[in-house]
């Protein structure tokens, strides 16, 4: 208990130091992030880095947003470092970890592990994600993310897989190794994980494959969690093929009054990518 207090303690000290300096010199005050976006495709970064922020504007919370389409070479990004507590997204993650060890050891998933994934992917399972999480233990899953280059990703501790620290780069990262052939994940495991991310229960479809055309298919996790301080945390995370694009959607959110309010969020930004994808 010692330690923990002296390690708040010095938390303060610096913040406090921090916010000193900062007064001291108010012309370096951070700016707000904005959208940033690139794209192969004329025009296209423009508009979407207009129409995100128009999505955004009047929203409250903090959001991060990251979108990649192979097939125009169009990214977006805003806030892409910013850590958030994970809440149930981390569940892709602690597949693709069991994958990535299934196939170190050249096995396939036991008739237990294929029962739980299912439940962890498909229905959100949270005594299913514990259960492989305690399986695989702190040293498989660092070493996942370190094959994957997940380097700001930060397991929680004590088996609180849900407050483990997620950004938007790590999650893209995530997203492409699962949709495209690498050296990490084996083919059938990625065809798993997208089956089980395409056979999500309808009430848990929100968020980032609100508002796709109908041609364009969908693989999905959500994550939501309240807690004492920053509210609700709501994301989303989505890969999507179809009308000529290959793309993936990550939107991370706290600060939300509700759920709901989060989730409206999320999908005012997934509408006008995918409208504006859909255009393109």
């Amino acid at each position: 208990m010692t330690r923990g207090i002296f390690r708040h303690t010095k938390w303060i000290a610096a913040g406090a130091l921090a916010a000193c300096v900062a007064t001291a010199t108010p012309a370096v005050a951070a700016s707000t992030p904005t959208v940033s976006c690139t794209s192969a495709k004329a025009g296209l970064a423009d508009k979407l880095k207009r129409d995100i922020t128009s999505a955004l504007s009047g929203r409250s919370g903090t959001v991060a947003v990251g979108l990649y389409d192979r097939t125009t070479k169009t990214t977006c990004t805003l806030r892409p470092s910013t850590a958030y507590d994970s809440a149930s997204v981390v569940k892709v993650t602690v597949l693709a970890t069991l994958l990535w060890d299934a196939k170190k050891h050249n096995r396939y998933l036991t008739d237990r592990e294929v029962t739980l994934t299912k439940a962890m992917i498909t229905k959100s399972d949270n005594d299913a994600t514990s259960a492989l999480w305690r399986q695989l233990g702190m040293t498989k899953i660092k070493g996942f993310l370190a094959a994957a280059g997940m380097t700001q990703t930060r397991p929680g501790a004590n088996n609180y897989w849900g407050l483990t620290q997620i950004t938007v780069t790590d999650e893209q990262k995530l997203l492409k190794l699962v949709t495209a052939k690498n050296t990490v994940l084996s083919d059938n495991s990625r065809a798993y994980t997208l089956k089980l991310m395409g056979q999500v229960v309808s009430s848990q479809r929100w968020g980032t494959p609100y508002g796709r055309p109908s041609g364009v298919s969908w693989h999905v996790k959500n994550g939501w969690l309240q807690r004492s301080t920053h509210g609700w945390r709501v994301h989303s995370v989505g890969t999507f093929t179809g009308g000529g694009h290959d793309y993936m959607i990550t939107v991370l959110t706290h600060g939300n009054s509700t759920m709901n309010y989060g989730i409206t969020t999320i999908q005012g930004v997934a509408k006008v990518i995918h409208r504006d994808l859909a255009a393109s």
